[in-house]
């Protein structure tokens, strides 16, 4: 669905006069931020362990093929490695990425001005990084590095259903364009 409605045209692959239709790929439509930052269009999901787009698709729209429109309005560009891996697949991620998964990757100290705690438990905004012999630095592992990066990309926006009709007619006159 979602690359039925890029523009195509006719290109010479070979350089031979055979011209073969192609879908222009280089065709882009982003959401305006002002829309994307409008928390009242949206409902925040945690999308659980091993649960792949086309899946939270489905149970939010009711149809597999519209996992383009929650990649489109969470900016995620790559299906794999921007959406949140698989217990599994992190793990091989980290151990292919580091030599020692539980080596040090940085250390850090809670701020001393501005909030001093985070908004939920995967909230590190509070919290800086400093050198291994500032007064009260911890160290983070490469590990949990990661899995702070994963536990962000856990929490999606997803369209509300109403507004669904509206964002799939400004996608089609946008790329038609």
């Amino acid at each position: 669905m979602y690359f039925s409605k890029f523009p195509t045209g006719n290109y010479d692959m070979k350089g031979d006069g055979n011209q073969k239709l192609v879908t222009d790929l280089m065709k882009r439509v982003k959401v305006r931020s002002k829309i994307i930052n409008e928390a009242s269009l949206y409902d925040v999901y945690d999308v659980p362990n091993g649960e792949r787009p086309e899946t939270t698709a489905f149970k939010h729209f009711g149809d597999t093929e519209l996992h383009w429109v929650i990649m489109l309005t969470n900016n995620i560009t790559d299906g794999y490695y921007g959406w949140p891996l698989s217990e599994q697949d992190f793990q091989t991620y980290i151990n292919d990425k580091y030599i020692n998964p539980g080596a040090v990757h940085h250390y850090e100290v809670t701020q001393s001005s501005g909030p001093q705690k985070g908004n939920g438990p995967s909230d590190y905004s509070h919290r800086i990084e400093v050198n291994s012999d500032s007064l009260g630095a911890q160290a983070v592992s490469n590990q949990e590095y990661e899995l702070r990066i994963q536990d962000e990309k856990r929490q999606i926006k997803l369209l509300s259903p109403q507004f669904l009709g509206l964002f799939i007619q400004e996608f089609e006159r946008l790329i038609s364009k």
